[in-house]
């Protein structure tokens, strides 16, 4: 019913290509003069958005802007103020890794989507967004609403910006954040209704498996930030693809 909705078969077109590659390069050289991402930053993203676009379409294009509006806007709330507690990201934005540790598993399973045309695909791609706007807005509001956190594994009160603090205020925000991420996807066809509470749970899981990791093998030295990112968005894309295939 909602294929006919898809942009599927955008890769095999190279007139829809060309439209993708145009927003791609628009995307990039906006997240560049935003100082969403610096000049690597802007490159990465741009790939990640021309796979996403190209596997299934403007709808995954909406869903990934819609992710950088949301992250650009919290990590600017306080922004001072996490300057000052040494949390801020920096002014020329976030890098290249950063940005493929949080895009890579979204755009591997728009291509896969393209390649197969399996739909649990889709759920897969919004998951692993959802994902990445969960944990990127529940930290960033978290830092921002107040100087504390409390441990994942401990319940103990750490300083806010800790690997592994949570704070209840920036769950929820994180989680209203992965909601917005389906939705985009409803609206756009690449899930049914139904389906929404699936990229969003999936997402949240995703954001408890990155405090997780980073309270225990980030904090060793085990692990960067950047790979707990990649496996936390991994983990939800997966999540997302078993219960909806």
């Amino acid at each position: 019913m909602f294929d006919s909705f898809l942009a599927h078969g955008w890769a095999s077109s190279p007139k829809l290509l060309g439209v993708a590659a145009v927003v791609t390069v628009a995307f990039a050289m906006l997240a560049r003069a935003l100082r969403g991402a610096n000049r690597f930053g802007a490159v990465a993203g741009g790939f990640a958005c021309f796979l996403l676009f190209a596997g299934v379409g403007p709808a995954a294009f909406a869903a990934l802007a819609a992710l950088f509006a949301m992250t650009w806007a919290t990590t600017r709330l306080g922004y001072q103020r996490k300057l000052a507690l040494g949390l801020a990201e920096r002014k020329e934005g976030r890098t290249a890794w950063q940005i493929l540790a949080n895009l890579t598993a979204a755009a591997l399973s728009s291509t896969a989507y393209g390649a197969t045309g399996n739909r649990a695909w889709l759920v897969a791609t919004l998951a692993a967004l959802a994902e990445a706007a969960t944990d990127t807005v529940a930290s960033e509001i978290g830092q921002y609403r107040g100087s504390r956190a409390r441990m994942i594994t401990t319940w103990k009160q750490v300083p806010a910006g800790t690997d592994g603090g949570i704070t209840i205020v920036g769950s929820i925000a994180g989680l209203a954040a992965g909601l917005v991420i389906a939705i985009i996807g409803s609206v756009g066809w690449m899930i049914s209704p139904a389906q929404i509470w699936i990229p969003v749970a999936a997402g949240f899981a995703g954001m408890l498996i990155d405090s997780v990791l980073g309270a225990t093998l980030q904090r060793r030295g085990w692990i960067s930030n950047q790979g707990v990112n990649l496996v936390a968005t991994l983990a939800a894309a997966a999540m997302a693809y078993v219960i909806s295939a």
